[in-house]
């Protein structure tokens, strides 16, 4: 039953929006800290700092990892993220540590988040229900279908 759920709750992404519910907390994040792209950079562990302590209670370099796939030409057909500074190579450098880089939003992410001020999608409880975070986002784009998706879990056997 745990493999199940984890797999299911944290593994696939949501065929709605594409997005694991990690992506999702990250662009939120982003959105709710008023990181478009159309704005300044933020320090990547400023971004971070918020995912852990509001929407996503797993270690930060979970968190970091996540959003450097994410602005990686070569993990993402589009990134989500733009970043800047060293976010690693094809070649498997790994990308500098979080508070060395910068990030934003990519103009598509802000596609993946339009209108959620307008009541499209439902919002469910944060880990610690102090918060109220969107259960998908009410996305314009096929995310699942240009961005596709990898990832692991644990075992599930019978």
């Amino acid at each position: 039953d745990y493999a199940m759920s984890v797999i299911v709750g944290r593994a696939l992404p949501d065929v709605r929006d594409g997005l694991k519910p990690v992506h999702r907390r990250v662009l939120f994040a982003m959105n709710e800290l008023g990181n478009d792209w159309n704005k300044p950079y933020k320090k990547s562990a400023r971004v971070v700092g918020d995912v852990i302590g509001k929407y996503h209670p797993h270690g930060d370099i979970a968190v970091y990892d996540t959003i450097v796939r994410l602005a990686q030409d070569f993990s993402m057909r589009y990134m989500l993220v733009d970043g800047q500074g060293n976010f690693g190579s094809v070649d498997g450098d790994s990308a500098a540590a979080m508070r060395y880089t910068e990030v934003r939003m990519a103009r598509i992410s802000h596609e993946l988040l339009a209108d959620l001020d307008k009541e499209t999608v439902d919002w469910v409880p944060n880990y610690d229900g102090t918060e109220m975070i969107p259960a998908v986002m009410p996305t314009k784009v096929p995310n699942l279908l240009v961005n596709g998706s990898s990832g692991i879990a644990v075992g599930w056997g019978m």
